[in-house]
């Protein structure tokens, strides 16, 4: 069995979205200081690195984090190469995700310079949603900030996976990981009331 760990690293200065809350990491404690102990502080955009959107990122009457199931984010997966494509489109998925797939994670290699912040990505097209919940998909994740483009404000990958009770994490790092089937496990904190959360994401192999 190899583990990979799929998430970002998190370090002061890591990328997030423009104008989002920046991660920090200090010491509000040193062991110096308190004579026993360092203690670390951190604040962070629930949207930093790798995350789990709640739907009620982007919707005012959508679900938030803790109420959904953890079933979700925890069994098999397909590992999907799309990074040949301009977007994921119903016919990719028709052509690479077998019927009864629950989880898929599609690998699009267009977020090559994590130091920084995209400026365009391979993102989800709306219709593919519809052929992701024919084929029973519950959960997708991507290797980018977002499952729409950077720059769309009507967001409808997000809202159209919501529609078909499509679940999304983003910001996955896959660079190494081949397509093919895998245990996925990427669990969200228990932050009540909350739109996302940071996930700490492995696949192992089967």
């Amino acid at each position: 069995m190899k583990i990979y760990d799929i998430s970002m690293p998190l370090y002061n200065g890591v990328p997030g979205w423009p104008g989002d809350t920046p991660y920090s990491f200090s010491l509000a404690w040193t062991k110096e200081d308190s004579g026993s102990v360092n203690v670390g502080q951190i604040s962070l955009s629930t949207h930093t690195g790798t995350h789990a959107d709640a739907p009620y990122h982007f919707s005012e009457d959508g679900i938030k984090m803790t109420d959904l199931p953890l079933s979700l984010y925890v069994g098999r997966c397909s590992v999907i190469d799309a990074s040949s494509n301009e977007s994921v489109s119903a016919a990719l998925i028709k052509e690479k995700v077998k019927k009864g797939t629950k989880r898929v994670l599609f690998k699009t290699m267009s977020w090559r310079d994590r130091s920084k912040f995209p400026e365009s990505i391979i993102f989800i097209e709306e219709e593919a949603a519809k052929t992701l919940s024919e084929l029973g998909v519950e959960l997708i994740g991507v290797d980018v900030p977002s499952v729409d483009p950077l720059d769309s404000k009507e967001l409808r990958a997000h809202h159209s996976l919501m529609h078909h009770n499509i679940h999304i994490i983003e910001g996955l790092v896959l660079d190494d990981v081949a397509e093919g089937e895998y245990e996925l496990t990427a669990l969200p904190l228990r932050l009540e009331g909350s739109d996302a959360s940071p996930v700490r994401a492995i696949l192992r192999t089967l």
